[in-house]
C-alpha cells in the first residue's frame, strides 16, 4: 500500500484532527507544530507555541492512502472545516499559531493546493489568506493533545 503525508493548519488542531480522522482512506492523524523557527525551538511545547513567539502553527499531519482518498479530497476537508479568510484566527482562537496554512510535501501537492485555493476563492467575498508553503520539520504535540476529542468524549 502506498502512503502519503499531508499537513494542514486551520485553527485549533483538536478540531482539525477530528475532521480528518473521520475521512475514509486516512490511515492516521497526528497533531503538532510546523512552520516556526526550527533552530531556536528544537522541540517546541504547546506553551511556547501559544506564546506567539515561535512562529509555529498548530497543525495536523495526515497519513493517507491515495488509492482511497485523494489529496484533492483532503483539501476539500480542509476548506470545509475552517474560515480561510480570517488572518491568524479561527473563532475565539487568536494568534499566528491558528493561521490557515497548507504545508506541501511535493510540487504536486503545491499545485493542487494553489488550484484549490483559487477555486474556493469564488465562494468567498473576502480574500482567502491561507498560506501555501513548503513543509518543514514536524514536531509532534504532547500526548494529551493527541485524539483530544475522542479521549474526552467531545464531538464537533
Amino acid at each position: 500500500m502506498k502512503k502519503e503525508i499531508a499537513t494542514f493548519g486551520a485553527g485549533c488542531f483538536w478540531h482539525v484532527e477530528y475532521a480528518f480522522s473521520r475521512v475514509k482512506g486516512v490511515l492516521s492523524t497526528t497533531v503538532g507544530y510546523m512552520g516556526g523557527d526550527e533552530k531556536k525551538y528544537l522541540n517546541p511545547t504547546y506553551k511556547e507555541v501559544c506564546s506567539d513567539r515561535t512562529g509555529h502553527a498548530e497543525v495536523v499531519q495526515v497519513e493517507f492512502d491515495p488509492s482511497k482518498v485523494s489529496y484533492g479530497g483532503l483539501l476539500q476537508v480542509f476548506w470545509n472545516n475552517h474560515n480561510p479568510t480570517t488572518l491568524n484566527r479561527q473563532g475565539f482562537d487568536i494568534g499566528t499559531q491558528y493561521r490557515s496554512v497548507i504545508f506541501y510535501h511535493s510540487q504536486q501537492q503545491k499545485k493542487a493546493a494553489e488550484k484549490s485555493r483559487k477555486e474556493v476563492q469564488v465562494t468567498y467575498k473576502k480574500k482567502i489568506v491561507t498560506e501555501i508553503v513548503p513543509a518543514g520539520k514536524f514536531f509532534k504535540a504532547e500526548e494529551h493533545h493527541q485524539k483530544y476529542f475522542q479521549k474526552h468524549g467531545k464531538v464537533c
